[in-house]
């Protein structure tokens, strides 16, 4: 590798490049010298206010410039960054904080307008006076290899969430891999929350390698805005989860034309979507990978040649420095072809849970195959292997699931329902709706009052994630068992998507087209106009059909955001009124 940190390589980089273009977002450009030079002054703020080596900063922004400077200046102080997604209810974001310690909390003067988790130190980066006085000079903070960078979080099976902290070793050595050489992602579109683990592709991959990251704005991710910004911006790589991909390339395949290579995974690759996209934009890649957040995001890679109608999509093969194992359940090999569950080693892994050395313990085990000292990841995965090192995903172990790329413990959804007015007793599972999304279903059996469904769903939102928020509930006599006294999933009915309560019927043309839409994308029978998109069991990636579609209908552009923003048929009805006539169809 070369370099001990991400903050040593990147000013090596910004020393040989410095006046080349680092971030674009929106009107605002950043040269290395700049990023380099307002990262320094955040970073020496950081050091005057006690942050050290191996100290948390939590950081709370907006897609942005600030936020890249935001993001490097904490590891140029020593410290690692700890990411809160702005969508996380802020109880969640209070319990990520104090179980750090209440750190220093860096936010944005728009996210300092809503409502903050409590901190020791709160500064608004934009805007904080005390930082643009200090120093340019690099802090020259120490770091080692196996420092924490940073620390983000995942659904946890102890029903709370749960903290992977990743060395500055791991994300250097995804950087140095050569499936990059190609020189395809130099250019490339962030999209993801920066509290996940794609974010560590699409930020330090381009600005370690000399590349330029573009900024999307957070929540854009609809076919329109990535048209736009591929064009404007001449975007070569991103990343795209399984169900995002699927999305787009059913719906509008063209929009990702320019780009040179687009990584896609998180979940099961769906074969025709890759065909639709190779066939819309003729030369792109398709690249598989597959990963987690303990493994520093990516350990198998592959591209993907033109499936055939049946086939299915490989996970890949193993990365540089990165050891795959199939195991059965004495951690014995099994032969080529034969299923076993997945685990890796290499020096991608991560350090462990953050403050959960019961839970590393059990997740990081010895590598009896890579000598004292070595440890492997058991990933949960049942896959096959072939004999040339191609790994084939079969199915889960666990009750783990993957929700729009995002991994979900259904127990964290399960002790959040538990114990609310009604709720006797719960399960969580993951269902397959009408429209192909997988779907979260909670099962409740009550306590013999009656349940307030709208006030359970408002509470899980208050608590959750959208992703983790169940799009139906189910009421049912009793859990099933089996026969060793465990909930038996397979045995809960299937749940009603069509279930609606309150139905107003549409009272215009455009109502009518726009209900039509709903319930297309929803994949329900009917929908009213006042029944709410959320309610419904809308989410991101089906906001971003229903927006294309609601586009390609009315001839005008529509937003995922301006989904979220008016998530009734009535609200979009009034939002629309000033951009087509309502005679429209």
């Amino acid at each position: 590798m070369g370099f001990p940190s991400i903050q040593s390589r990147f000013a090596a980089q910004a020393a040989r490049t410095p006046d080349a273009t680092a971030v674009v977002c929106g009107d605002v450009l950043l040269s290395y010298r700049e990023l380099n030079d307002r990262a320094n002054q955040l970073a020496n703020r950081l050091r005057s206010l006690g942050v050290r080596s191996e100290n948390p900063v939590a950081v709370l922004m907006e897609h942005s410039a600030d936020l890249v400077v935001a993001l490097l200046a904490i590891l140029k102080a020593g410290a690692f960054y700890l990411p809160l997604h702005s969508a996380y209810p802020r109880d969640r974001m209070q319990r990520i904080m104090d179980h750090a310690g209440g750190p220093i909390l860096l936010v944005d003067s728009a996210m300092q307008r809503g409502e903050t988790p409590t901190a020791r130190v709160t500064i608004a980066v934009d805007v904080d006076q005390a930082t643009a006085g200090m120093p340019r000079t690099d802090p020259a903070s120490p770091t080692t290899s196996g420092d924490t960078a940073y620390v983000m979080h995942t659904s946890g099976s102890t029903g709370e969430p749960l903290g992977v902290a990743v060395p500055h070793r791991a994300v250097l050595e995804l950087v140095a891999d050569p499936c990059w050489d190609s020189g395809r992602h130099l250019r490339v579109l962030a999209v993801a929350p920066y509290a996940y683990s794609v974010s560590t592709y699409e930020l330090w991959v381009p600005l370690l390698r000399g590349g330029q990251v573009v900024i999307a704005p957070s929540r854009e991710v609809d076919a329109r805005s990535l048209r736009h910004r591929i064009s404007e911006h001449g975007i070569t790589g991103l990343h795209l989860t399984a169900g995002l991909f699927r999305v787009l390339a059913e719906e509008s395949p063209e929009c990702l034309t320019g780009v040179q290579e687009v990584l896609t995974g998180g979940d099961v690759i769906s074969a025709a979507a890759v065909r639709r996209v190779l066939d819309a934009c003729p030369g792109i890649v398709v690249r598989s990978m597959y990963g987690a957040t303990e493994l520093s995001l990516f350990a198998t890679s592959v591209p993907i040649p033109r499936p055939e109608p049946g086939s299915g999509v490989p996970l890949g093969r193993a990365m540089a420095g990165v050891r795959l194992y199939v195991l059965d359940g004495n951690h014995q090999p099994v032969p080529d072809g034969a299923v076993g569950e997945l685990y890796v080693g290499g020096s991608r892994l991560a350090i462990g849970y953050y403050g959960r050395p019961d839970l590393t313990a059990e997740r990081f085990v010895d590598d009896p195959f890579a000598g004292v000292g070595n440890r492997m990841y058991r990933t949960g995965d049942l896959v096959r292997m072939t004999g040339d090192g191609l790994v084939e995903f079969v199915s889960r172990v666990t009750d783990q699931v993957k929700i729009r790329g995002f991994r979900v413990e259904p127990v964290e959804v399960e002790n959040v329902l538990a114990g609310q007015p009604g709720v006797a007793h719960t399960a969580v599972v993951a269902r397959v709706a009408p429209s192909g999304e997988k779907r979260l279903v909670a099962y409740v059996v009550t306590d013999g009052a009656p349940l307030d469904l709208a006030a359970l769903r408002a509470h899980t939102r208050a608590e959750l994630p959208d992703y983790m928020v169940p799009a139906a509930f189910v009421e049912v006599d009793a859990l099933p068992l089996t026969a060793n006294g465990k909930v038996d999933r397979r045995a809960l009915p299937e749940p009603d998507f069509d279930e609606i309560a309150g139905y107003q019927p549409p009272a215009t043309e455009r109502q009518e087209l726009l209900c039509a839409l709903f319930a297309e994308v929803l994949a329900t029978d009917q929908v009213g106009i006042d029944d709410s998109f959320l309610d419904l069991g809308g989410q991101s990636m089906l906001a971003v059909r229903l927006a294309t579609r609601i586009g390609k209908a009315l001839g005008v552009e529509v937003g995922v955001s301006d989904v979220f923003n008016a998530p009734t048929v009535r609200e979009l009805d009034i939002w629309l009124n000033s951009r087509v006539p309502a005679a429209t169809t």
